[in-house]
């Protein structure tokens, strides 16, 4: 099983990760969009969400505060507003 370089501490596969995302429980979700956030490079990121998706559950993610910052005015930039 290959893991996701940004989930150096938990064995999921790539495939597990995207089956968690698009229909897994809200916690797990959750966190591993945080984790991709805070941890993928910028163009790895799509790989796992869309921004469509990112946009509805960004608001309940934890994540650390200048890495909610970066995304808040990336989201100001495509016409987003939290």
């Amino acid at each position: 099983m290959k893991r996701p370089y940004f989930l150096w501490d938990y064995n999921f596969s790539d495939l597990e990760v995207k089956k968690i995302i698009k229909r897994g429980d809200k916690f797990t979700r959750n966190f591993l969009v945080s984790r991709i956030l805070e941890s993928a490079k910028f163009e790895d990121v799509w790989k796992y969400i869309t921004l469509e998706n990112l946009v509805i559950i960004f608001p309940e993610l934890k994540l650390k505060k200048e890495i909610k910052q970066i995304w808040k005015k990336a989201f100001q930039a495509w016409g987003y507003n939290f």
